[in-house]
């Protein structure tokens, strides 16, 4: 376990510029954000204005175009593809708005994933998936694919999934976009439990409300982060 206020990342100057035929459209502008051990943060603004460009550059999905990104002491975009994607298997864990299971997968098939790139045997990933998979709460619904769950219950399998290897950042982008209002709850919660427990999670939401779960809110208009504090003084 990371050490409480250590830095595990330090973003500094990123910039990421989209272009789109003859147009660009810078969507980050030099940004400096540290995400710190056991942080709970959300990141909010205005659609198009950066906020999923943000995770995805600081979490080596997406390029760069300036800056750097450290994680364990290494720029992750000065990485090869292979070790990059390696590093995110090892070191990250992501849930997406969309649940971005597998179709023809089991649950536990799709929690072992992140397992079997990092190397772990598949006797192995299979007992770890499946402790996993109880600790969500779909002991029972480890044999299922995705279409024969629930919204809620596809979205716990990729918490399970995200959390299967023990990541050192849990990145959430809008994972409760596509969920009912309970649902969404019962899902906020669980990530309330999976940080109180020490795991860092770093969230997107258009959410005020989901928003003030954590210990910071990180505000991102045109590109740049103008608010970086509690959630009770979120302008």
């Amino acid at each position: 376990m990371d050490d409480v206020d250590a830095v595990i990342l330090s973003a500094r100057g990123v910039t990421k510029t989209y272009t789109t035929g003859a147009n660009a459209v810078t969507a980050l502008r030099g940004v400096d954000l540290d995400v710190r051990a056991g942080d709970l943060m959300t990141v909010m603004g205005p659609s198009g204005n950066g906020k999923t460009t943000l995770l995805n550059c600081l979490s080596g999905i997406d390029s760069i175009d300036a800056g750097e990104v450290i994680i364990d002491g290494q720029d992750i975009h000065s990485m090869r593809d292979g070790a990059r994607t390696q590093h995110r298997a090892e070191r990250m864990g992501f849930i997406f708005q969309s649940f971005n299971l597998i179709p023809v997968l089991s649950a536990r098939e799709n929690v072992e994933i992140p397992l079997g790139i990092s190397g772990m045997s598949p006797s192995e990933s299979k007992v770890k998936a499946e402790a996993m998979l109880q600790r969500v709460g779909l002991a029972n619904r480890s044999d299922h694919r995705p279409r024969e769950l629930s919204g809620g219950e596809q979205q716990r399998v990729a918490i399970a999934r995200a959390l299967v290897t023990e990541p050192a950042i849990v990145w959430g982008d809008e994972p409760t976009g596509n969920l009912d209002s309970e649902t969404a709850a019962s899902i906020v919660e669980m990530l309330k439990e999976i940080n109180a427990n020490g795991q860092t999670v770093v969230m997107v939401t258009h959410d005020r409300g989901i928003a003030s779960i954590g210990n910071r809110v990180v505000n991102v208009r045109d590109g740049r982060i103008t608010f970086d504090g509690a959630p009770a003084d979120m302008p």
